[in-house]
């Protein structure tokens, strides 16, 4: 079996993808008083600093790796990060945690195929448009008024964002990966960084944040949605490929919905179940690889996964 698919990959991921799909129903059930933005902001910092001190102490080299050829990347992700946190939390917060996590995962395949087609011209296959239709369907379903469920208008538009925001971030820490970076030093950074931009509203609700309910979401949110989800997937990431991690996340907008459904009294109406399906269809579909044909290395995304020339030159930092 090749090692890059072993048992502890997998679980790794598994784990990782488990972790945040707690996010959006652990804020719903502790119902804090402080604002969407403040426990987005103060989940990434403190999650950020968490993870900054176990790279010192596992790593301490780690963050020597950050040159100067890897600001860029850097701060397109970290822009990122802070915009998602905004954007997903107030989603959660409008809309449910089902649907908002449904539509942010359903559709984080399809941004980041656009993502890298952008900014390293890889050709889009015909998998990729399957599972882009797929996700545009499973939007459109969940849009459809039912009187189980909320699917506010301005949550799912939050939505969108934030499922956009996830594209950039993958494919800026692709480009950082063949750049010779630490990516678990990489993503502390993105996230010590995304939390300052936020930090204002952070700050600004801080004696809300205190209250003990807010802070057992935070502390949940920051060492294990964040520091220890993420630690997970970098390490897991290197023993399994692009395509079978991508597909391995599928579990975090099951855990989700599941969680929503069985511990939060959100129901689903037929329209919006549907949709979820076929979001996830999607997601299934653009994450699965598929071979080159007649041996031939191409171009291509599927994805978490690009094959040919791209696959090169974001590993090696060389095109063939």
């Amino acid at each position: 079996m090749d090692r890059r698919n072993n048992s502890s990959g997998v679980l790794l991921v598994l784990t990782a993808g488990v972790l945040w799909g707690t996010v959006g129903p652990a804020q719903v059930m502790a119902g804090s008083s402080a604002g969407p933005v403040a426990i987005g902001g103060a989940r990434i910092l403190s999650g950020g600093l968490v993870l900054a001190a176990l790279v010192l102490v596992t790593r301490r080299r780690a963050f020597r790796t950050l040159s100067r050829r890897t600001w860029a990347p850097l701060a397109a992700a970290s822009a990122a990060t802070g915009t998602f946190q905004a954007a997903f939390f107030s989603s959660v917060n409008l809309t449910g945690a089902a649907v908002a996590t449904a539509v942010v995962f359903g559709l984080a395949p399809v941004s980041a195929g656009l993502c890298e087609r952008i900014a390293l011209g890889s050709r889009l296959t015909r998998r990729w448009w399957a599972g882009t239709v797929c996700a545009v369907g499973g939007v459109a379903l969940m849009t459809v008024p039912g009187s189980a469920v909320h699917a506010d208008p301005a949550g799912i538009a939050l939505s969108l964002a934030g499922g956009a925001c996830f594209g950039v971030y993958t494919v800026s820490a692709k480009i950082l990966t063949g750049r010779d970076a630490g990516m678990a030093a990489g993503v502390s950074v993105t996230l010590l960084a995304g939390g300052a931009a936020l930090l204002p509203w952070t700050l600004a609700e801080l004696p809300a944040l205190a209250q003990h309910r807010s802070a057992a979401l935070v502390a949940w949110l920051g060492i294990a949605a964040t520091a220890a989800a993420y630690m997970c997937f970098v390490t897991g990431l290197g023993r399994v490929t692009a395509a079978a991690a991508g597909t391995l996340s599928l579990v975090e907008p099951l855990v989700a919905a599941g969680l929503a459904i069985l511990l939060l009294g959100e129901r689903m109406s037929g329209p919006v179940a549907a949709g979820s399906l076929l979001l996830l269809g999607g997601l299934f579909v653009v994450s699965f690889p598929a071979r080159p044909p007649h041996g031939r290395r191409r171009a291509r995304y599927d994805g978490g996964y690009a094959t040919g020339a791209v696959k090169v030159e974001t590993t090696t930092g060389e095109r063939e």
